[in-house]
């Protein structure tokens, strides 16, 4: 089975709806749909319409539950702005989706078991990257919410796209759709293919200039959202 694997889309409705024109049998998503872009609501309906499975991710619950994101500080300031700019945008139905997204899906296809969460398994503030150590990343597993018996970790949250081993686990981040970190700014996910194990990390051209326009007609910040969206980190 190929499974898309998308996370971090941070409205960016357009960039949605390229990656979910890959070729795959079904989806989920790593969280984060909210702040930073120009159409929340438009990324929960579609979702929501296509029945995909979503983790609540730092965004989303800030959004929800009205308390501090925890991000890292340089964009921070930026995720406040725009946060006000998402509750104006969101109506109540919205709002209680996220509310209701879980913290984590377990998954078994084709013998293949998936532990799937925004962050790391102990927190959806945390970190991990491709510097993170071998030592923390293990004191993670250690301490997550629940035990993780799976052959696959799959995280979002950096918006760095990764496919790191530890021991005989593999730790998939598929990036950010829409708002990428990694110098690319094109829309990232990942396609994984349970029979095999293998992974297949992809960047996506979409309307970019679209997403900038609404940016910069409805946003606080627009500037400095357009710049970073455009340099891709």
């Amino acid at each position: 089975m190929r499974i898309l694997l998308i996370a971090d889309i941070h409205a960016n409705y357009e960039a949605l709806e390229t990656v979910l024109e890959i070729p795959h049998d079904r989806a989920i998503c790593l969280g984060d749909i909210v702040d930073y872009g120009p159409d929340p609501d438009k990324c929960i309906d579609l979702l929501r319409m296509k029945g995909i499975p979503v983790i609540r991710g730092n965004h989303d619950n800030a959004v929800a539950f009205k308390v501090d994101c925890q991000c890292g500080y340089k964009y921070k300031h930026l995720s406040i702005a725009t946060r006000e700019y998402t509750w104006e945008i969101l109506d109540r139905s919205g709002i209680e989706y996220l509310q209701k997204l879980p913290l984590l899906i377990r998954e078994e296809i084709d013998g293949t078991r998936l532990y799937l969460t925004h962050a790391s398994p102990r927190s959806m503030f945390e970190y991990i990257k491709p510097e993170t150590t071998d030592e923390e990343i293990q004191n993670m597993i250690n301490e997550a919410m629940e035990p993780m018996e799976a052959e696959f970790l799959v995280v979002g949250h950096s918006h760095i796209p990764m496919d790191r081993k530890l021991g005989n686990l593999t730790i998939i981040n598929p990036g950010s759709v829409g708002q990428p970190r990694d110098g690319d700014p094109r829309a990232s996910c990942a396609v994984f293919d349970t029979e095999n194990g293998k992974v297949e990390h992809l960047h996506l051209d979409y309307d970019i200039d679209s997403v900038c326009s609404k940016i910069r007609e409805r946003m606080p910040h627009a500037e400095e959202l357009i710049a970073i969206l455009r340099r891709g980190y």
